[in-house]
């Protein structure tokens, strides 16, 4: 169990990410987040000094819990898998990312509703916009080694059009009606991600890719 500390960090967050939704930037005030959390007022304040560190916070809280999504896929991933062929590498990929998509657009909708509302905000706030695009590029780096954890030979330069392509699946399907986030609809986004990160890999093999390439997308996936 995390200490007290970060317990109570963790409920901030936590309670800016559903004023997000609830009510947009405007709405996420230390105030609003302490009456949010049932804290005492100004708790959030001696957490997060400014405003922007409180939307950092926020965007970190949301890359922390997708990547604990990402460990856990990894942990229940049977290990007796192995390598396969080709096609049955690809077949893995698409069934993975089309879970996370699923998980993400469905139970935890409200995180990445959330984190699309801070990257918008960040048009208007280059340090939130800077800080985004620095927790983007140490998810790219998690990316990868989540692929080599669940044995899947995915090259690292076929990372960032994926994750390009996950956060433009995610926006699309957590901005929709809910209902239509079915397996129906979204392994055949899954399959598109797959094959399209994996042509733009080859193409970009030998070519030098920054760690921030897809930095204005929402680098998050499965």
């Amino acid at each position: 169990m995390p200490p007290p500390n970060e317990q109570r960090r963790a409920s901030l967050a936590d309670a800016a990410i559903a004023l997000l939704v609830e009510s947009g930037v405007h709405g996420v005030t230390h105030r609003a987040v302490d009456h949010r959390a049932g804290l005492p007022a100004g708790t959030a304040s001696n957490y997060f000094r400014t405003r922007e560190a409180l939307l950092v916070a926020t965007a970190r809280r949301v890359i922390e819990q997708h990547q604990a999504d990402m460990a856990q896929a990894a942990r229940d991933h049977d290990p007796s898998a192995g390598r396969g062929t080709a096609a049955d590498d690809r077949t893995r990929a698409i069934d993975l990312i089309t879970g996370s998509l699923l998980l993400s657009a469905g139970q935890h909708r409200t995180r990445y509703l959330a984190i699309f509302e801070l990257r918008l905000e960040g048009l208007r706030r280059p340090a939130l916009a800077a800080a985004i695009d620095d927790l983007s590029a140490a998810m790219a780096d998690f990316t990868g080694g989540h692929h080599a954890e669940v044995g899947l030979p995915i090259p690292p330069a076929a990372i960032p059009a994926m994750l390009v392509m996950y956060g433009g699946a995610l926006f699309a399907l957590v901005t929709g009606p809910a209902e239509l986030v079915t397996p129906e609809a979204v392994r055949p986004l899954a399959v598109a991600i797959v094959d399209g990160g994996l042509a733009a890999g080859h193409d970009a093999a030998g070519q030098s890719v920054h760690p921030t390439a897809a930095g204005h997308a929402t680098q998050i996936s499965g």
